[in-house]
């Protein structure tokens, strides 16, 4: 009996040291990391069509440039409001201004932003990247 305690003692600590391994590989591949980006500068001006959104693993609006929508990834959700950039904090129909680096596919409309203004406020969302 005392050998079978174990046994089930260490099946599940196997499983669980599994199922810690898959869930952290699929957060992993969600992550917006920095190589599916270009190297140079890129900046886009346009009109907000969704506001800050905080859900997910980066914070994320929606802004349309000359007809075409584009997804403006953030920093993560403590970092994007850390900068000061909550939800509501930027009306929909504002105009806003992104740099960072635009997506490695040009099909991809979107730019992965260091810093976002509107109007005379700065959001520098990483301070780290200047």
């Amino acid at each position: 009996m005392h050998q079978d305690a174990r046994h089930r003692r260490l099946t599940t600590l196997c499983g669980a040291l599994i199922a810690f391994l898959f869930v952290t590989s699929l957060v992993t591949s969600a992550h917006h990391g920095w190589e599916g980006y270009r190297t140079e500068d890129f900046q886009i001006s346009g009109t907000v069509e969704s506001g800050v959104n905080l859900a997910g693993p980066h914070a994320a609006l929606k802004v349309r440039v000359d007809g075409q929508l584009w997804n403006v990834v953030l920093a993560p959700p403590p970092r994007t409001e850390r900068a000061g950039l909550k939800a509501g904090t930027i009306p929909v129909g504002a105009q806003v201004t992104a740099y960072g680096h635009r997506h490695k596919d040009p099909k991809t409309f979107e730019i992965k932003t260091e810093r976002l203004r509107w109007n005379d406020r700065l959001f520098n969302v990483y301070p780290d990247r200047t």
